[in-house]
């Protein structure tokens, strides 16, 4: 564990003494690299997406790595009471997703970044809808930060959290305790990207580089060649967020 890079604040003191105690009872970590977050500094940490209890599983990564991770969290969520404040209090960034106000959350991840704080982003912008669960194609926001700010993109991949709790179930499988395991790569370089003037060819170039990385991260944990062709949601007719396998409005609301 490394020391946090900046004071908790309320909301990451009673996020952190409830979760971490349920994360230790429930899974078994294996952090590899975790160092090659910069320690201090604004960054973009890149990571794919399989399941919704891993962006707990994420969180405690980061935080036991120095850093008091902020995500650009679907603004569904800010609207629960509870939750809603103390997503707030821990400083999560709100992003109505497919909709023009998603502008705002880019702005809000510009800015925290430009104050040295370390943003956490699912470039996937949701659970993956490849059925082995690689990753799939990439949105551009994380790209768009990144070349925006000149910070350092580090990509992170995991596997395991998917045992704990299955895409889009609602009942985790606690016990035994699942083995989940983290690793880091080192910067992904765009700096011929940010030499050039922004367009949407060089934001989807730094987008595929960013899938890149985390996919060839993932494989070395699996142990497992990644599919030639990355899972395109629109190409293969499948909504791009909330639940693929309903077709309800309130499943459409699901991240």
């Amino acid at each position: 564990m490394r020391k946090l890079d900046r004071p908790r604040g309320w909301g990451f003191v009673i996020g952190a003494g409830i979760l971490k105690p349920l994360l230790y009872a429930t899974t078994k970590r294996r952090w590899l690299d975790g160092t090659k977050i910069p320690a201090t500094g604004g960054c973009v940490v890149v990571v794919n997406h399989m399941t919704h209890v891993d962006p707990l599983t994420t969180a405690h990564f980061v935080y036991d790595h120095g850093r008091l991770p902020r995500y650009l969290a679907k603004a569904g969520l800010f609207d629960v009471r509870v939750l809603g404040t103390f997503l707030r209090g821990v400083g999560q960034i709100p992003v109505a997703r497919l909709t023009n106000e998603a502008a705002g959350a880019y702005d809000a991840a510009v800015a925290a970044v430009e104050a040295g704080e370390c943003v956490v982003i699912y470039p996937e912008g949701t659970i993956t809808r490849d059925p082995e669960l690689w990753p799939m194609t990439g949105k551009t926001g994380a790209a768009r930060i990144a070349l925006a700010t000149g910070c350092p993109v580090i990509p992170v991949a995991h596997w395991g959290a998917q045992q704990l709790l299955a895409p889009y179930a609602k009942r985790p499988s606690l016990f035994p305790r699942k083995l989940v395991t983290y690793q880091v790569g080192d910067p992904i370089q765009l700096d011929d990207l940010r030499a050039k003037p922004i367009s949407p060819e060089v934001i989807h170039q730094a987008t595929d580089r960013i899938m890149d990385a985390i996919t060839e991260l993932l494989a070395g944990l699996r142990g497992e060649e990644p599919p030639a062709v990355r899972f395109d949601p629109r190409a293969r007719g499948v909504k791009e967020i909330g639940n693929p396998h309903t077709d309800d409005e309130k499943g459409g609301n699901r991240r």
